[in-house]
């Protein structure tokens, strides 16, 4: 289960800082892996309206948000936005980043594609404001729903704290800790018994990918979905892509990742190998399944419909508990 935590204030260590690091503590604390971006921080340029997102469904920019947030997003199970107050809204920077997700929201409503973890990722918000007065969230409440349907989380909840602006003023607050520790509780708690499954091959550009997503598109809620390489190519394969797209499942975003990486942050229950042989890990204790399953990278397009279809069968019955 991994939580990424948009970190929206210019200030390092000021009270929205504050909130997000102990709500993520709160989720570590209960077995998530915590990721914080430092929006303010990174090289995220302001939305140029240039509208390839909506016929292509990406976005042309070259910066951070191509090479690290859009998969980082996709990847989360809960995305957890941290925003003080400005006039109204999120901080310029963190409304960037969210102008910029144009290109999810395009690929879901102008391309009709399906992220296989639209069906369960949750999104939550943490925000402080110095005043007191009654609209002081609205306009940024509105503003984060829309950005967590088009990013593919539900909006769950919010915690919202007026007249925060002294240094120490949210560290201060009477109810702050046990605020975080009932909202972190009861969203994560969808989460906490799935099953860790990693889908192993040698490349994780083709085959354990399609595993992947079939297995969160079918069985997210049962499924903590990890998939890896021994050998990761440097991007997923194309073609599978395209085969993907006509099952209506988006493929967007996915990078390959290291087998042993993974290891190193995760213990897997179960292990579904799948073309990697002697190079596919053991984990003491997991269950490990083995699918004989040819690579159908460089074949014909006809051949890896095939495998595709082969790999969500098998996934389906694996979800089912009858494979």
């Amino acid at each position: 289960m991994l939580i990424v935590g948009l970190q929206g204030s210019p200030r390092r260590k000021g009270n929205t800082n504050y909130l997000l690091s102990i709500f993520l503590q709160e989720a570590a604390r209960l077995g998530a892996r915590t990721r914080t971006v430092e929006v303010c921080r990174m090289n995220i340029l302001p939305c140029k309206e240039l509208v390839v997102c909506e016929k292509k469904g990406y976005c042309p920019i070259d910066d951070d948000m191509k090479t690290e947030v859009y998969s980082l997003l996709w990847e989360a199970d809960v995305i957890v936005v941290a925003s003080p107050i400005f006039f109204y809204n999120v901080t310029s920077q963190l409304k960037a980043l969210i102008d910029r997700c144009q290109a999810m929201w395009a690929r879901k409503y102008c391309l009709k594609l399906a992220d296989p973890a639209r069906g369960y990722r949750r999104g939550f918000l943490l925000a402080a404001g110095a005043t007191k007065g009654k609209n002081l969230f609205e306009g940024m409440l509105l503003t984060i729903k829309y950005f967590f349907d088009a990013v593919g989380a539900s909006f769950e909840n919010s915690l919202t704290y007026r007249k925060i602006e002294g240094s120490k003023d949210m560290m201060n607050h009477p109810t702050v800790h046990s605020d975080v520790r009932q909202a972190v509780k009861s969203l994560l708690e969808p989460f906490l018994d799935r099953k860790k499954i990693l889908f192993a091959c040698r490349e994780n550009a083709c085959r354990s990918q399609m595993a992947g997503a079939f297995a969160q598109l079918h069985g997210g809620a049962k499924l903590d979905v990890m998939t890896g390489g021994s050998q990761p190519a440097s991007e997923i394969d194309s073609q599978m892509v395209a085969v993907m797209q006509e099952k209506g499942i988006d493929m967007a975003f996915r990078v390959t990742r290291s087998i042993d990486a993974l290891l190193a942050n995760e213990s897997p229950d179960t292990i579904v190998t799948m073309g990697c042989h002697e190079a596919c890990p053991a984990v003491p204790g997991a269950e490990v399944i083995d699918w004989d399953l040819p690579d159908p990278a460089g074949r014909p397009i006809e051949f890896m419909r095939e495998v595709r279809d082969d790999i969500e069968g098998r996934v389906r019955k694996l979800v089912d508990g009858t494979g």
